[in-house]
């Protein structure tokens, strides 16, 4: 893609001219221009150079009173399904990126091409020739965060053949090898995207951070090579608002470093004479493993920075405000130094936890363990995130995830004295765990439950509600120290089966009742002689850590599906009566 094709040229323009203006902006070039009547074409030595022309030459270079127009020569029967997006914003994250072009069409390729310019680059390849016209017409000059856009057509060697596209499933093509260090699309690391630094500042600094007329935080972006939001309008009237740094750990730390320091400027020049520490807030789920036990790594962040940390207490989150406020006191410098080594540890965190979840999510058919909200980038005030999105084939594994799953009730065991904990005041956390998961969450009445004083919750609903469910019910027990600090939270739960599929869930000779213990590391048990309840179901007991549960339950519920599958009828529609053989 080395030929260019040069528009809106003046009818004085020559050769001589184009060749002054290659030669001035130093952009190689084979052969002299071909000069037509209102556009011109330029052989440029190689995709860079002709890359470099559009960019520097493009709606910047006057020739003869007239700005040229530079884009990739495309012949028409080319003019298909591939464009080109330019001046993309350098730290725009691909899944804003790939839900914006997926508005127009299915996305087969996006690529990133290697420029040497701030602003990122990418060919897209469309499944139909009417959603690239459609995108070229919507997004060719639209505004992405003060930059427009500029999109083309390139070359589409495929136009001509027939048969399907090559490119792979949507938005999961090659991306194309970024520069290191770029500050582009696929320059920084994913990390970034997940688990961004949020920053709670008094609201009367908010102006300053973002400048006249926006100018501050665009040069604190630009600076950082960070992608900052300063959410103005949440919370309307309180003391202090959250901003969302988006970036590399390092370009986190810069942005983080350069807002302290103006606010601090704004202080000396309002005489604001308030200390003003720096806020960090973070998910509740790694606060903590920040602490560590008996508060030692908080201890240690704070002898190693000479600040003084605190957290906020746990009674002040809500299941829509899962985030706890860490302040830091201490100079600027030893703020920064802090700010650096708590993220360390978050960081830490939230890669160990998304590890397991991966894991258990290859391991749990059906369940779309994106979609729970459990981590960061679900939280409320997390910024643009696609988790809600279900990815393909998320419901494929088990019939009965289909369009509508079926409802399952799971009794679950818990300590006497934890009711309290689960119910909330006035019954307000019950109430909310239950509107968050979508699920049915009752305790029953007391009775004897064996020799320890335990009381059960019944959960009712869908596959992912039951995990949405039992997972707050664990970690509420665990920040509630009804278990040990070295103590790994382990509940009973009791599903009920059809009798008749009780011997499937147990296998021949306890065959895959052993199998499904060695997969899980949960223990499973169907006690022999039960009498079927009045539904003609038994009771499977399952005990274990909260993943092992789980995937105990779903592996059984799988079990139970295949069962049913197997008892439907066969159709009889066309079927021929048997034939009597032959003697």
């Amino acid at each position: 893609m080395n030929k260019l094709y040069i528009g809106n040229v003046s009818a004085e323009a020559s050769e001589e001219d184009f060749e002054v203006i290659f030669e001035q902006w130093n952009i190689p070039h084979i052969n002299p221009a071909l000069v037509k009547n209102g556009y011109a074409f330029m052989d440029c030595l190689d995709e860079k150079a002709a890359m470099k022309a559009i960019d520097l030459l493009s709606g910047k270079v006057e020739l003869h009173g007239k700005v040229l127009e530079v884009e990739h020569s495309v012949p028409k029967r080319q003019r298909s399904c591939k464009l080109q997006i330019r001046n993309i914003p350098p730290h725009m994250q691909w899944e804003v990126l790939d839900g914006m072009l997926a508005q127009y069409g299915a996305v087969e390729s996006c690529e990133q091409v290697n420029t040497d310019t701030e602003t990122a680059v990418v060919n897209v390849r469309y499944g139909a020739k009417d959603q690239a016209k459609l995108a070229l017409e919507k997004l060719n000059e639209s505004m992405m965060e003060n930059y427009a856009l500029k999109v083309s057509f390139i070359p589409d060697e495929l136009a001509a053949l027939e048969g399907p596209s090559t490119g792979g499933r949507r938005g999961y093509n090659a991306r194309g090898t970024s520069r290191s260090g770029s500050p582009s699309l696929g320059a920084r690391p994913k990390l970034q995207s997940d688990i961004p630094l949020r920053l709670l500042v008094p609201t009367q600094f908010v102006g300053a951070i973002i400048g006249k007329e926006g100018a501050t935080i665009r040069n604190i972006t630009k600076q950082t090579h960070s992608k900052i939001d300063i959410h103005r309008k949440e919370n309307a009237g309180a003391a202090e608002k959250p901003i969302t740094i988006h970036s590399t750990p390092e370009g986190c730390s810069n942005a983080c470093t350069t807002i302290m320091e103006i606010m601090q400027k704004e202080a000396l020049d309002t005489k604001f004479t308030e200390e003003i520490p720096l806020k960090i807030l973070a998910h509740n789920n790694f606060v903590g493993r920040l602490i560590g036990k008996e508060g030692r790594n908080l201890k240690k962040i704070e002898q190693d920075t000479e600040t003084k940390i605190t957290i906020s207490a746990l009674q002040d989150l809500t299941m829509y405000n899962p985030e706890r406020t860490i302040t830091v006191k201490g100079t600027i410098e030893a703020c920064a130094r802090a700010e650096d080594e708590l993220m360390k540890k978050i960081r830490e965190s939230y890669e160990s936890d998304m590890a397991a979840m991966n894991l258990q999510s290859n391991l749990i058919p059906g369940l779309n363990l994106n979609a729970l909200g459990l981590f960061p980038s679900g939280a409320p005030g997390m910024g643009h995130s696609m988790s809600s999105i279900p990815p393909p084939g998320a419901h494929g594994g088990c019939s009965s995830y289909g369009g509508h799953p079926e409802s399952e009730t799971v009794h679950l065991f818990i300590p006497a004295l934890a009711v309290g904990a689960i119910i909330g005041k006035q019954g307000q956390h019950i109430k909310q765990l239950s509107h968050f998961a979508g699920a049915s969450i009752k305790i029953a009445p007391a009775e004897e439950v064996g020799a320890k004083p335990l009381r059960v919750v019944i959960i009712v609903g869908p596959p992912e509600a039951q995990f949405k469910a039992q997972c707050r019910i664990f970690g509420k027990l665990k920040e509630e120290n009804f278990f040990g600090p070295k103590e790994e939270v382990k509940l009973e739960a009791h599903i009920k089966v059809p009798s008749f599929a009780a011997g499937r869930v147990i296998g021949k000779g306890g065959k895959t009742v052993n199998e499904l213990q060695n997969l899980t590391c949960a223990e499973v048990v169907v006690p022999r002689d039960q009498t079927p309840d009045e539904n003609d179901q038994v009771i499977v007991k399952i005990s274990g850590h909260f993943f092992a549960c789980q995937l105990a339950q779903r592996k059984i519920q799988e079990i139970l599906a295949q069962v049913k599958r197997q008892q439907q009828p066969k159709p009889t529609s066309g079927a021929q009566p048997p034939q009597p053989r032959r003697k």
